[in-house]
């Protein structure tokens, strides 16, 4: 992106922030007469009981920009993901009429921040942060990656190498294992929930690392950084089909039952003409070869529902005492900064000695 493109992008953010302090103000005013909200916060409804927060009833709350921002879960290299869905974007674009830009996003809870504070509008949130979405942000998914029969799911997939002495799940006892991040699905709740149903308990039974991402896992252990990690079955299995990793370095050691991944949805308060355009793009749209290889086989966005199709991973966050409330939004800021700084000391020490 050039330098005016950047400051032309950073611009129109601060406009859209300013703007929607008016909008939220608004919102809180309508809010006050819901009657049932659920597990949503106070700004949104929920009258229908579907756990998603209700379009404004208010035509003057609706937002139609010219431009649409659109990003992806920072599950793995955002540049990578831009570059995906490029031919996405197009046809959004030709469908809503809209420009339709990329906004990259850093961590998980800046994600969910950007869409609730109106500043992006189409999103995909990896599977563990979708409560926090929908819940803070107004998020309304309606689809994930997948084909005409089925959506693409992932296993929760623990690896350690190949050559390691690590043959079940029990042997892990007393060593150092990688954990994605706190929000993370695969990488550290389904983990929390799952494991000590089968005799071992995070943190307890085992040291718990952040690496921040599950190709930083696969990675960190491959180079012996850590004995084993939890990592999500799809991105391991991009990352040896790109040949980034061999699958002879790697023995999987436990495999759970399928969750949906990544789900992709829009803003709550976007109007509802630009939203049934946004829903058709999502519906027709087929994915190109370079697409399909970069998502595992997937061809299209398949509809789900979150109250039914989620309802799983939020029975995982609710075992693991998660909250997707702002509360636990700020911890997983806070959280998610602190492991970045770690990181980053980390990854400075060498050059300093």
């Amino acid at each position: 992106m050039t330098k005016l493109k950047t400051k032309q992008l950073s611009r129109w953010l601060s406009v859209s922030a300013l703007l929607t302090g008016s909008l939220l103000f608004m919102s809180s005013v309508s809010a006050a007469t819901c009657s049932y909200r659920g597990d949503l916060d106070d700004r949104y409804c929920d009258e229908n009981r579907d756990m998603v927060a209700d379009t404004p009833t208010d035509p003057k709350e609706w937002k139609n920009p010219g431009t649409l921002v659109f990003s992806y879960t920072p599950v793995e290299d955002p540049a990578v993901y831009k570059d995906a869905f490029a031919d996405f974007q197009k046809y959004l674009s030709d469908k809503t009429g809209k420009k339709v830009i990329y906004y990259s996003v850093h961590s998980n809870s800046a994600q969910v921040e950007a869409m609730r504070s109106g500043r992006l509008h189409i999103a995909g949130f990896s599977t563990g942060p979708t409560g926090y979405a929908v819940n803070l942000a107004g998020y309304v998914p309606i689809a994930v990656k997948g084909t005409e029969k089925e959506f693409q799911g992932y296993n929760l997939i623990v690896l350690v190498k190949a050559d390691s002495p690590y043959k079940t799940m029990d042997d892990l006892k007393g060593k150092v294992v990688a954990h994605t991040s706190v929000s993370s699905n695969s990488g550290n709740l389904a983990p929390r929930a799952l494991f000590p149903k089968i005799g071992i308990t995070p943190d307890e039974d085992y040291k718990v690392v952040y690496s921040g991402k599950h190709d930083q896992s696969v990675m960190g252990v491959l180079s012996g950084d850590y004995d084993a990690a939890p990592v999500a079955s799809d991105v391991y299995e991009r990352m040896v089909e790109a040949g980034r990793v061999k699958a002879a370095d790697f023995r999987t050691i436990y495999t759970s039952a399928r969750f949906p991944t990544s789900a992709f949805g829009y803003a709550y308060d976007l109007d509802p003409e630009l939203v049934a355009k946004i829903k058709d793009a999502f519906t027709t749209y087929r994915f190109p070869p370079e697409m399909q290889e970069t998502f595992g086989g997937a061809d299209r966005f398949y509809a789900i529902n979150y109250k039914d199709d989620w309802g799983v991973v939020r029975e995982i966050a609710s075992a693991t005492g998660t909250a997707y409330s702002k509360n636990g939004l700020q911890q997983l800021a806070e959280k998610e900064a602190a492991d970045a700084a770690k990181k980053k000391r980390e990854a400075e020490a060498p050059a300093k000695q």
